[in-house]
């Protein structure tokens, strides 16, 4: 086996530490950044109290990036990146934030058009300006990973872009900031965690570091994500929980996910599901699928989760899908014949190659039968 694993990104992890947000511009120079966002940290005072703990080094803030962030979100934090002459920028979010901040600090340093890279037209540029990245959920992972994922609604595209120069260059994990998660959010965010593990480890491209981090995150999901969803307030299923999403986006950058994240960008585009649901759909599936040719990795998980064989641990799956609230198929969306065809078709992103199991349309057209 030859095998390489690099992690660039300089991670503080633990409560209280966004206090150290000064500290952190310091050390990367800082003179003038800004601060991208979503509308809810700009009403309950957060953004605020942020932009007040950089001392002036924060000068402009963009606070309207919306789950699932469009091309035109991006382009608006770009213009005013260039208008104030930003040599930083600080994300504080959930993962679609961070996903828009990381493009947008990268994209700023060129004058091509985000819609020109959403299509492949031009190369993402080889440098970005240093990104602070903040997480306020437990889930995806973005801010340690190389990979944005954005969307053209006009398009209706969602589409993840990879680049080493996405790497923000210094993570803020906070777990108190995860505390006021709704349990929806929480479960959705924890599942994106679980299946982020998940594919890393059975992808083609796993490797034993990967697959260590992703064996210790899986083990903290079922052991703190339904605390962490039936008892919010208990920091340290939180702590936990944000741990999990840590080593589960450290556990993905080399492997990349596949099967179920090929699957949920169409599902998140038709039919508007959350990203972490959309991706907590299909896990179970996948799952069943890849143990029928399982080459002995996925029963060994299985053991090391405490778990008989990959049928327990996906009966265990299902069941954890169900306490947490998630739905658990797509009955109430009445989908025609011609729905699902779209799926099957829009599910064949290049990453579902990353699957053990070669998936092909029948297998998907199976899968979206059942689940309606």
């Amino acid at each position: 086996m030859s095998w390489n694993y690099a992690q660039p990104v300089t991670i503080r992890f633990g409560n209280g530490r966004v206090k150290e947000l000064e500290d952190a511009i310091t050390q990367l120079n800082g003179k003038r950044g800004i601060l991208i966002t979503s509308d809810a940290f700009a009403k309950n005072g957060l953004a605020q109290q942020i932009t007040n703990d950089s001392h002036g080094l924060i000068c402009a803030v963009y606070s309207h990036v919306q789950p699932n962030p469009d091309v035109t979100e991006c382009e608006a934090c770009i213009a005013l990146i260039k208008e104030h002459q930003c040599d930083f920028v600080v994300a504080l979010g959930g993962g679609s934030v961070l996903d828009c901040a990381k493009a947008a600090a990268l994209m700023a340093t060129a004058d091509t058009p985000v819609t020109a890279y959403m299509a492949g037209e031009m190369p993402l540029p080889p440098q970005s300006l240093p990104l602070i990245a903040i997480p306020t959920t437990a889930g995806t992972g973005s801010e340690i990973s190389s990979v944005s994922v954005l969307s053209d609604h006009a398009l209706k595209i969602k589409k993840p872009l990879a680049s080493p120069a996405f790497f923000p260059k210094i993570a803020l994990i906070d777990p108190e900031l995860t505390l006021t998660m709704p349990r929806h959010l929480t479960a959705c965010t924890g599942m994106d965690v679980l299946c982020h593990a998940m594919e890393a480890f059975w992808s083609r491209q796993h490797q034993p570091v990967c697959d260590s981090l992703a064996i210790n995150a899986l083990r903290l999901v079922f052991e703190n994500l339904k605390t962490a969803c039936d008892a919010p307030s208990n920091l340290a299923a939180r702590e936990k929980m944000a741990e999990a999403s840590l080593l589960a986006g450290l556990s993905f950058t080399v492997p990349r996910t596949n099967s179920s994240h090929a699957c949920s960008y169409p599902l998140t585009n038709d039919l508007g599901i959350p990203h972490g649901e959309a991706c907590a759909l299909t896990i179970d599936y996948f799952l069943r699928i890849n143990a029928h040719e399982d080459d002995g990795r996925i029963a060994m998980l299985s053991r090391m989760l405490g778990f008989a064989s990959p049928l327990a641990l996906a009966d265990a799956i299902c069941r954890l899908k169900r306490d947490i609230g998630i739905m658990p198929n797509l009955k109430a969306f009445n989908l025609t014949d011609e729905q699902i065809e779209s799926l099957v078709q829009n599910s064949q992103n290049p990453i579902l190659k990353l699957n053990p199991v070669d998936i092909t349309p029948e297998m998907l057209r199976e899968m979206y039968n059942q689940l309606r």
